[in-house]
């Protein structure tokens, strides 16, 4: 039984090649049948191409996919289907083909009658004595589709990122001055005069949250200005001291929401990592679990670390207003993504440390019930 052609009066029969001849003695007329069968029906784009440019058989795929009958196929130069920026790349790839060289994943753009782009992977074989070449062609115009998508999206995000770090270097550089101002101000008050010790307390918080704000922000606008290999630096760092640092700075807060703050760094005392993120990740959680307290219910947070294998995890949990989980656990960590109607919420902390994190290997995960509590679980990976 011969293989069903479509091919032009004057293309030679692919069963006048020693090849078909070769296979046919060993195969019966079953199973040539049913590899004509298979042939046919198969959603790939099979071709037989000459040498000369021109389709010599098809599958009904390539007609479905690119719109053609098989007789404009047929007698129309292949590279007249090829989209215009891909033919020259085209051509030179099927010269090269005969010239002995296979053809793997070679990736082009046609246009359908229709005048639509579609996208194909070709893999390409030759047989240099008959000047054929058997090609498969896979649409990938999906695939084109969502690559062009995902590069969009990292665009997109690549400028967020960019804004957000100038917003963050103009507003900690703008902030430095008064700050300087203040804590001049505090230089210049005689505190001999005051005899009531409570005001003379609530000074020297005031002069040391002061201090440690200049400090925060002359550190981040140092680590935004350079833009150099030293913004990633990473170092062993101490999970006590970075906390102490961090609750320092916000004394007066914890001390005014009447928040209490348990620690437990026996299991892992240090870890790898970047010490200006590290102090982000604390004062960004430790803050939103303040902000978002049940009312009238005074915070607790409760802080520990592990060893998980080779790696380093972090908990913060608390007895906050908590979330739906089920509602927005696609919008956690985006950008200005808010949960609660809270006056100060700007959906900014939360994304901030999830880019610090993850772009050092980590993984940040949420658990959160709605008047019970959020816990986040950062993991440090080496």
């Amino acid at each position: 039984m011969e293989l069903k052609m479509y091919v032009c009066d004057s293309t030679p029969k692919l069963s006048e090649t020693p090849l078909y001849h070769m296979k046919k003695d060993n195969l019966n007329s079953e199973i040539l049948q049913k590899l004509d069968i298979f042939f046919d029906i198969s959603p790939d784009l099979f071709c037989i191409a000459g040498y000369d440019g021109y389709f010599k058989r098809i599958n009904p795929a390539v007609s479905k996919l690119l719109g053609y009958d098989e007789e404009e196929l047929f007698k129309t130069p292949i590279n007249d289907f090829v989209h215009p920026e891909d033919q020259e790349l085209t051509a030179k790839a099927r010269k090269e083909l005969t010239k002995k060289k296979p053809l793997l994943n070679f990736e082009n753009r046609y246009l359908t009658k229709s005048g639509k782009v579609v996208w194909l992977a070709w893999t390409s074989m030759f047989l240099e004595q008959e000047e054929l070449i058997f090609a498969i062609a896979k649409d990938i115009t999906y695939k084109k589709k969502l690559e062009n998508e995902r590069n969009l999206l990292l665009a997109n995000l690549t400028s967020i990122n960019k804004e957000l770090e100038n917003l963050t270097y103009r507003t900690t550089h703008d902030l430095r001055s008064p700050v300087n101002n203040f804590l001049s101000i505090f230089n210049l008050i005689d505190l001999t005069k005051i005899e009531d010790k409570e005001n003379l307390e609530l000074l020297e918080i005031l002069r040391s949250s002061s201090t440690n704000l200049k400090q925060t922000l002359d550190n981040y606008v140092d680590l935004l200005s350079k833009r150099t290999l030293s913004e990633n630096k990473i170092e062993i760092i101490r999970f006590d001291y970075t906390f102490n640092m961090v609750r320092e700075s916000i004394q007066t807060l914890i001390k005014s929401s009447n928040t209490s703050i348990t620690c437990d760094f026996s299991d892992a005392e240090e870890v790898v990592f970047n010490r200006d993120y590290l102090e982000s990740v604390f004062l960004n959680l430790i803050t939103n679990s303040i902000r978002y307290a049940q009312p009238g219910i005074a915070p607790m947070i409760s802080i520990k670390t592990s060893k998980i294998g080779d790696n380093v995890q972090l908990t913060l949990e608390d007895n906050g207003l908590g979330f739906d989980i089920e509602k927005v656990k696609d919008k956690i960590f985006g950008l200005n993504q808010t949960f609660h109607s809270h006056e100060d919420s700007k959906g900014v902390g939360l994304y901030l440390i999830h880019h610090q994190i993850t772009k050092l290997n980590g993984t940040i995960e949420v658990q959160s019930k709605v008047n019970v509590g959020t816990k986040f679980t950062i993991t440090f990976r080496y």
